[in-house]
């Protein structure tokens, strides 16, 4: 367990210390909040769906989440450029051990990192339908879509050995995955094609749980959502714990 406690705090501090970090990634949040949630305001209201600001503050926090989980996975490559992962993988602890404590490193911060955003939408005009239970359910579907991705960061951080291709690679993933989970509208009356593939995406689930668990409109459901996320959950973490464990130095 120190081991774990030991990375996890290793990703937190590296975080913390890069003040140029935490203010660039508020950027894309920021002007997916501003520019979209104002700007399409009017047409969102005129539909007669209320306010849009209300409607895209939870996917751009659960946006804020995503980017920060897959792309923490270049840490790795970073790590064994420079030969931190090398000292790492011949200590006397298992590599289950060290995939846990960077995953939970990296998904502490990109909760920490959703929180930021989720207060700056309380800025922009977003209320919460039930503070009292709002809050924590939020606070659960944060984390799980924390954990989720910054485990599948780690899958594709252990098997990607190019520098440059990695970015590529993950907005190749990261992007659809993002428009398809309903962060930007609304899912009904979607054509049926587009209704099976937005159901395919883990992300949705996620989506839906913060949307549902903040403004009170569910597409799916409170168990559904929590019940997918969770499974999705263990089966990412199963694969980047076997992905890392065939690393190569």
């Amino acid at each position: 367990m120190s081991a774990i406690y030991i990375l996890w705090l290793r990703e937190l501090k590296r975080y913390t210390r890069s003040r140029v970090q935490i203010i660039a990634s508020l950027g894309q949040p920021l002007l997916y909040l501003l520019a979209l949630g104002f700007g399409l305001g009017p047409v969102f209201e005129r539909a007669g769906n209320g306010s849009y600001v209300q409607f895209i503050a939870p996917g751009v926090v659960g946006m804020s989440i995503l980017f920060m989980c897959i792309f923490s996975g270049i840490s790795i490559l970073w790590d064994r450029q420079f030969g931190f992962l090398k000292e790492t993988l011949v200590a006397p602890v298992s590599r289950m051990q060290i995939m846990l404590g960077r995953t939970l490193g990296s998904a502490t911060v990109a909760t920490f990192q959703g929180v930021l955003v989720f207060i700056i939408c309380l800025i922009a005009g977003l209320r919460p339908h039930n503070w009292a239970t709002a809050l924590p359910q939020a606070f659960v579907f944060m984390a799980m879509v924390a954990i989720t991705f910054a485990a599948l960061g780690t899958a594709f951080g252990s098997v990607i050995k190019d520098m440059q291709g990695f970015p590529i690679v993950m907005n190749f993933m990261v992007m659809p995955m993002f428009f398809l989970s309903g962060a930007l509208y609304p899912l009904s009356h979607l054509p049926s094609v587009l209704t099976v593939i937005t159901r395919l995406d883990p992300l949705t689930y996620g989506i839906d749980g913060l949307r549902g668990s903040l403004t009170g409109v569910w597409h799916f459901n409170f168990a559904l959502d929590v019940a997918v996320m969770a499974f999705i959950a263990a089966a990412f973490l199963s694969l980047g714990a076997y992905f890392f464990s065939k690393i190569q130095i």
